[in-house]
């Protein structure tokens, strides 16, 4: 009989318990986003770059850097670009050996959500000015760049998410064709 007591004792404080923690963990569901403001953004970024064209796939990591109103780019990935005009691997590879680091500079605007905790980024990308070499003759490349989404940077994480497209290749005044565009994604860069 006592053990009986004891029982009902133990089984009705633990259900008091359980409620009161169910009860408490009701208002816990909304996380606390801190507050950003547009110079949040500023800063060194190390992220991931999925590029893709047709069948083809790569990711890579890069490093790109955020000042004022001007995502830097130290080196562009060029590779598919030079790809697309040289077509042979090896002339690829030479080619990319002799230009070395391509730097791109990328303007946008930006602008900060109602809620404060992410800033939108609309970029305004300008021509990418390239001279490949081939053959011994530098081939003038004019790449016409275009934002294909906006960029957000998110305040609860500090990572920055946007994507780019190479739409279209000029070669010495003539549009390379056939070509399928290329799409540059960065789905998670993060602020060092």
């Amino acid at each position: 009989m006592k053990n009986l007591i004891v029982l009902k004792v133990i089984t009705a404080v633990l259900i008091i318990s359980i409620i009161f923690s169910l009860f408490s963990c009701m208002n816990e569901d909304r996380i606390e986003v801190p507050p950003v403001k547009l110079e949040d953004v500023n800063g060194n970024y190390k992220g991931r770059l999925i590029t893709m064209q047709g069948e083809f796939r790569a990711e890579k990591i890069v490093d790109f850097k955020i000042k004022k109103d001007t995502l830097t780019f130290p080196e562009f990935p060029i590779k598919e670009i030079v790809m697309a005009v040289v077509k042979d691997p090896v002339k690829t590879q030479n080619a990319l050996a002799a230009m070395g680091k391509v730097k791109y500079n990328l303007q946008y605007t930006s602008v900060l959500n109602a809620d404060k905790n992410w800033v939108e980024l609309t970029f305004v990308p300008k021509e990418l000015e390239l001279q490949i070499p081939v053959d011994g003759v530098n081939k003038k490349t004019v790449v016409t760049l275009v934002a294909k989404q906006k960029g957000y940077f998110a305040g609860l994480d500090h990572t920055l998410r946007f994507a780019l497209a190479a739409e279209k290749i000029t070669v010495d005044g003539t549009v390379l064709s056939p070509f399928e565009i290329i799409y540059y994604n960065f789905p998670y860069c993060i602020k060092n």
